[in-house]
């Protein structure tokens, strides 16, 4: 399949933010306005993580989701915050394909992966993995990449998998925002043990940084942030580029 690549929004509401290691928040725009600029740009998707929904335990801000997703007419991933399957209604009748899922499921009751599932289909179920390396094995965190909570990445993923979930994003709590490279190994590990599409995130410092990762982990989308709200790309750009080095993208 060609490779995917998504527009990652990191949002503060009501601005997109870019954090380090999910902190040290900078403004990069009004989330509608750089999903349209995104999404002109020729982005397969557009990803909407509320950063910081679950660490304020606050409700869901579904009608700027809404505006985000007013304009686009590509799949369109949204989360933060969801504890429930009134949360995924919320979001799927306000403009979402997609409903990511970390910190709930994690920490409090897994059963929301294959209940989600159950009612709405595994394509609407994205659970979203932040890891943080230790020796030979990768930690989850919750709270967007600030909580420990024990659990091996690469066993979660599998569990996940046999929930329901129909997609994974893969975050690298060491890399996020550092703009120095993914964690290739971590993607790589988790490619080969599931048998679900593998989103690639956190770390792309440069076109090179991008290519080489997806030559040697193979995942099926890579979500970019910094990138393109520094401007250092478009999505054409980095299409392009890829194509030159024989990795087929989506048109």
């Amino acid at each position: 399949m060609p490779l995917r690549i998504i527009a990652r929004l990191d949002v503060k509401p009501p601005y997109v933010v870019k954090p380090v290691h999910f902190d040290g928040l900078r403004k990069m725009g009004i989330p509608h306005e750089l999903a349209v600029k995104y999404y002109n740009q020729g982005a397969d998707e557009i990803l909407y993580e509320d950063i910081v929904s679950s660490l304020y335990q606050r409700a869901i801000q579904v009608d700027q989701i809404y505006q985000t997703s007013k304009d686009l007419f590509i799949p369109f991933a949204a989360g933060g915050g969801v504890q429930t399957i009134y949360h995924f209604e919320q979001l799927l009748h306000n403009g979402v394909d997609k409903v990511t899922i970390n910190t709930y499921a994690l920490q409090q009751d897994s059963s929301l992966i294959r209940r989600a599932a159950e009612i709405f289909g595994s394509q609407a179920v994205v659970v979203h993995i932040f890891a943080k390396r230790w020796r030979d094995w990768w930690e989850c965190y919750s709270d967007c990449g600030r909580i420990r909570s024990g659990k091996n990445a690469l066993a979660w993923a599998k569990e996940a998998e046999s929930l329901g979930a129909g997609e994974l994003i893969i975050s690298s709590v060491d890399r996020d925002g550092r703009n120095n490279g993914f964690d290739t190994e971590l993607i790589s590990n988790i490619v080969s043990n599931v048998g679900i599409p593998v989103i690639a995130a956190s770390g792309a410092g440069s076109l090179e940084d991008i290519k080489n990762m997806v030559l040697l982990a193979h995942p099926d989308a890579v979500a970019i942030g910094s990138l393109l709200h520094y401007n250092r790309t478009t999505v054409g750009e980095l299409k392009s580029y890829l194509a030159d080095h024989g990795i087929e993208v989506a048109k």
